[in-house]
């Protein structure tokens, strides 16, 4: 069993609170591509993973595991080429800027950042946001500088759950995959997790993703990221 010397995050309902921060910014993108149409924004929300019956993403949607150009294909199906990159280009602007902006960090969060940041671990941000939307982030919440590196679905050939991020954090820290423990809320990161071939799997409960779809992929399950020092603190102590 290696020691765990680096981790890879997800950031939203893994270090960020995904329905605090996000509902607002994808209600907005959704009235503009229903052109100010209430009901079509809402009908475009159902169809992205908002439920609005139980105030929720759903895990595993397209917003709780897609990226801004999964969206973009999504909600403007005519448009194609230039069009489709430009839009997606204008989605990962709003999303970047508004992101961080909005961004609520999930309790206790900075707090095991900076416990596992101060005992030596490498720490990176994996996500299906945009790069910039990342370092944004990061930097609103006041820990990026405990951060060796951020990979958004643009920063790799293939955002998750294919296994890129983990090969170029592996590559940067120097740092083998059985060295990393990967962190997330969605089946997306547990997938990439094991592609990856990572030392520790966790799961976490803080996001949109429950027990059941995640116990099959994850060596161990947390209600949040708070408890991530301890566990690997006996880890290593085991």
């Amino acid at each position: 069993m290696a020691a765990i010397k680096g981790i890879l995050f997800d950031k939203d309902g893994t270090l960020v609170d995904f329905q605090r921060t996000w509902f607002a910014i994808g209600d907005r993108m959704a009235l503009e591509a229903a052109d100010g149409d209430r009901q079509r924004a809402d009908a475009l929300m159902r169809e992205a993973g908002y439920d609005f019956d139980r105030g929720c993403f759903r895990a595993d949607s397209v917003f709780a595991a897609g990226t801004n150009a999964d969206i973009v294909a999504l909600w403007y199906p005519q448009f194609a080429g230039d069009a489709r990159l430009a839009m997606v280009a204008h989605f990962d602007s709003v999303t970047a800027e508004e992101g961080a902006l909005k961004a609520v960090a999930l309790e206790g969060a900075r707090e095991a950042l900076a416990l596992l940041h101060d005992s030596g671990h490498r720490l990176g941000l994996c996500t299906n946001d945009s790069t910039a939307g990342a370092e944004k982030t990061l930097l609103a919440l006041g820990v990026a500088q405990m951060f060796d590196a951020a990979y958004g679905y643009d920063a790799v050939a293939n955002p998750k759950p294919a296994p890129d991020a983990i090969r170029a954090f592996s590559d940067l820290t120097g740092l083998k995959p059985a060295e990393i423990a990967m962190v997330g809320d969605n089946r997306h990161d547990l997938e990439m997790a094991r592609a990856g071939g990572v030392g520790l799997a966790v799961g976490v409960l803080s996001g949109t993703g429950t027990r059941a779809p995640l116990a099959p992929l994850a060596d161990v399950i947390l209600d949040s990221v708070a408890g991530l020092p301890d566990l690997l603190a006996a880890r290593g102590a085991a």
